[in-house]
């Protein structure tokens, strides 16, 4: 035999035809149990029941807190709407009025005047507020026992009753030499000041009052907000030969940019919705140097009896930080495009 004839069965059998494909068992499908489909959709059903059957969880819990405020705040809001267009006459029934609350509202006497210093207080307070509030969270920013126990010294005015507040910048504001204030300020060569006793200086005193008692809230906004300001960036300021100043500036203030909206738009209603300081200190005297518009609304619905006058007054007043707070965020998204 050949080498060649020796060869000829290794290349029959290299050269096989492999069988065909449907000569080969296909699997068939694996059978399941009796009464049960698809693991898939069955899965996701029941996923999806579950997910349907717990919308109402989170309004469950936030149903008592609705519920007060349908009571106590929306439920009187639209109360305060309607006595707006109404002469209120009780126990004789209202009569509708039309726009006439609203005219006498702007054609009061003083009306302007106490507009004019509502703005005056709310853009005195809500910049010192926010100047000092950031200049104390730059200070106490950081870990540390006693820092913790300054931030909580500091936030102490605001968790004081305002009648507290009240009676004792009243205390200091004693218009005597012998006064609080007073005294501080003969230690420094100057004569002794009326401050709240004196149309001058009284509408001051109380920008001063709404910043020491407002400062604090923002503080602690503010020291929230740096929490999340990148240290990296503070690094590399600083390797670059930035001074500290130039840090606040460059670095700090535009990661808080989102804060101070938020702050000033909080201030900012706050100072518009200013009514309890003055009531206590001054109630608009002296000489009305100090009537605010919501002063000016207590004495024409309580005092004089016109409800339906100091309703108007009131959605006047919200339609004013309605439009604020709408041109704040307006300007906002603006720059962020």
């Amino acid at each position: 035999m050949t080498s060649a004839d020796r060869a000829e069965p290794a290349t029959r059998t290299a050269t096989a035809p492999a069988p065909r494909t449907e000569d080969r068992p296909v699997p068939g499908p694996v059978p399941l149990p009796a009464g049960t489909g698809a693991p898939g959709r069955a899965g996701g059903r029941r996923a999806g029941n579950r997910r349907a059957g717990r919308w109402w969880t989170p309004w469950l819990f936030l149903a008592p807190a609705l519920v007060l405020f349908l009571y106590f705040k929306f439920i009187p809001m639209a109360s305060a709407l309607t006595m707006s267009f109404q002469e209120v006459r009780p126990y004789l029934g209202n009569q509708w009025v039309g726009g006439a609350n609203y005219t006498a509202v702007l054609t009061s006497d003083g009306f302007r005047e106490a507009a004019w210093h509502t703005v005056v207080l709310a853009v005195g307070q809500t910049a010192g507020s926010m100047a000092l509030g950031l200049a104390l969270a730059l200070l106490m920013e950081g870990q540390g026992r006693r820092l913790g126990f300054v931030r909580s010294a500091a936030f102490l005015p605001v968790v004081v009753p305002i009648a507290v507040v009240a009676e004792l910048w009243r205390i200091m504001y004693h218009p005597t030499g012998d006064g609080m204030l007073n005294s501080l300020l003969g230690l420094v060569g100057f004569g002794p000041s009326g401050f709240i006793n004196d149309p001058d200086t009284s509408l001051v005193s109380l920008v001063l009052t709404g910043v020491w008692r407002g400062a604090p809230y923002d503080m602690m906004i503010f020291l929230a907000g740096l929490a999340g300001v990148d240290r990296g960036l503070y690094e590399a300021a600083k390797v670059d030969g930035a001074s500290r100043f130039q840090r606040v500036r460059h670095v700090a203030i535009p990661g808080l940019r989102s804060v101070l909206t938020i702050l000033f738009v909080l201030a900012a209603i706050r100072g518009l919705r200013v009514f309890t300081e003055v009531f206590l200190l001054t109630n608009g005297g002296p000489d009305g140097s100090t009537e605010v518009v919501m002063t000016l609304i207590y004495k024409l619905g309580l005092e004089q009896n016109k409800l339906g006058v100091g309703a108007a007054g009131a959605v006047l007043l919200f339609l004013a930080t309605l439009v604020l707070t709408l041109c704040v965020h307006l300007f906002r998204r603006r720059d962020d495009a």
